[in-house]
Order: structure tokens, then C-alpha cells, then sequence
């Protein structure tokens, strides 16, 4: 009779607790006292677990989901992700009391929306669930297109229209390959004036366990409440919230360092 080994246990258990309650995190109090460990003891195994990829601390006590490992192994499904991307989708909308959403990429090579958070007041640029938006949408384009390699943007944009909404849309090759790699580096993007002369957004991409864009949330409103000037207060806050939502659902931002999110 094989004899259990003490730590294997607790963390197989542990694991286990974190899938029951996925997609939402569970705090390492709750688990040390669910279990019956000692708190040092939970910590110790949930930061072995989190090096393997197995878990992940959300940071700020929010506590711990699966990690992108175990994600890709448990195939955690679309209505699950959505449920997640919908809460930080809501949160976003009240921190910034603008309309956001979140748009999947479709078979036709659109974007869709799935979720929409909208403050309910005002006037307002308004978005629906299942409205769609053409590939070079660029907010959009930027979120599902900056973190792939170019040469698969620049085959693509061949046989679909790069098109110039705006006096202001990027249209050339090169202008693009630099708004990309702009926005890899702060972690997100931004469509200032440049799909509808009236409207601005800023956008960020949540990533899937296997490292690719899952979904981009965007904000929208009128380009007299965000412009250039605006746009460093609302970018970083959809990266966090992407951030957030690709931590939750077990994503991968292995050499994304701008997708970390914020710890203050």
C-alpha cells in the first residue's frame, strides 16, 4: 500500500478546491480553513503550485484561480470566461462612468460584441451585444493584432480592407507596425477620433491559457470626453482591467510585461 505523502495531498486538494470555485478566486485564508492547514503551510504549497503554473495569486488579497497550466488542461469554457470578462467588464464601466465592452473575433474575420457595461445615464454612445465591427476597427485591431507577428497582419490585410473610416485612421503598413508595437509596450490601444470623427475608445486584450488574444474590452464615448489628453488616466485602467480579467480565467501573459497589473 503506497503511503500518502503529506504535501502532495494538500496540494492536489487545494487544486481542487481552486477548480470547484472557478472561474472566481478563492483567498488563501479560506482555503487554509477549508483544508485544515496551517497558514504558512497553504502559502508555501499555493507558491510552488503558482511557479509550475498550476495557480495564480490575482494580487491585493484577491486571491488565487487556476493557473494557465491546469487552465488549458480543464478547458475552462466560453460562458465561464464570459462571466468573468462581464464582472470586470461592469467594474470598469462604474470606475470610469464610460460605455465598455468586450468583442471576440468571428469567422469572417469581424469582431463581436459578447458583454457591454453602460452606465445607464447621460447621452451616450451606445454598443449592444452581438453588434459587429469590421477587422480594421482600430481600437480592435490593435488588441487582437499587436501581439501577433506582423507578417500574419500584413498576409491578412491583403485580402481584407485596411480601411480609412477617418481623416485620422492609420492606414499604412509601417504606421501600423509602429501603433503595434506602441501598444505592446504600454498595454493598450487607443482609436482617438480615428472610426468616428465623434467618438474616441481605448482598448486592451485578455489573453486565453495558450497565450493569444481571447477577447479585447474596449471603452467608447464621445472624442470630447476622451482625447489625447484623457487618454493616459482611461488606457492603464483597461489594461488593468484586461489584466484581471486574463489572470482570472488562467491566461498566459508569459513575456507580456505591460499586461501586469497595477498594484496600486
Amino acid at each position: 500500500m503506497t503511503n500518502e505523502v503529506p504535501a502532495v495531498s494538500a496540494a492536489i486538494r487545494l487544486v481542487e478546491h481552486i477548480a470547484a470555485e472557478a472561474p472566481q478566486a478563492v483567498s488563501a485564508g479560506t482555503l487554509a480553513g477549508a483544508l485544515g492547514l496551517n497558514r504558512s503551510t497553504c502559502y508555501n504549497i499555493l507558491a510552488t503550485l503558482q511557479q509550475a503554473g498550476w495557480v495564480n495569486n490575482l494580487g491585493n488579497r484577491s486571491g488565487w484561480t487556476l493557473g494557465p497550466g491546469l487552465s488549458m488542461l480543464a478547458g475552462l469554457g466560453d460562458e465561464a470566461i464570459f462571466s468573468v470578462v462581464k464582472e470586470e467588464v461592469d467594474r470598469l464601466c462604474r470606475q470610469l462612468g464610460l460605455v465598455v465592452f468586450a468583442a471576440q473575433e468571428d469567422g469572417s474575420g469581424s469582431y463581436t460584441v459578447v458583454t457591454v457595461g453602460d452606465p445607464g445615464r447621460g447621452v451616450r454612445v451606445t454598443v449592444d451585444v452581438g453588434d459587429r465591427f469590421p477587422f480594421s476597427a482600430p481600437g480592435l485591431v490593435q488588441a487582437f493584432w499587436a501581439y501577433r507577428p506582423f507578417d500574419e497582419f500584413v498576409d491578412l490585410a491583403r485580402s481584407r480592407l485596411v480601411e480609412r473610416f477617418t481623416e485620422f485612421t492609420i492606414t499604412g503598413l509601417d504606421e501600423l507596425s509602429d501603433v503595434f508595437a506602441q501598444v505592446r509596450e504600454r498595454g493598450y490601444g487607443s482609436s482617438i477620433r480615428q472610426f468616428n470623427i465623434a467618438h474616441s475608445g481605448a482598448s486592451s486584450t485578455v489573453f486565453g491559457p495558450d497565450g493569444q488574444p481571447k477577447l479585447a474590452l474596449m471603452t467608447i464615448t464621445f472624442s470630447s470626453e476622451l482625447d489625447w489628453d484623457d487618454l493616459d488616466r482611461v488606457g492603464p485602467s483597461i489594461r488593468d482591467a484586461a489584466a484581471r480579467a486574463t489572470a482570472r480565467i488562467g491566461g498566459s501573459t508569459t513575456g507580456r510585461e505591460a499586461m501586469v497589473p497595477a498594484t496600486t
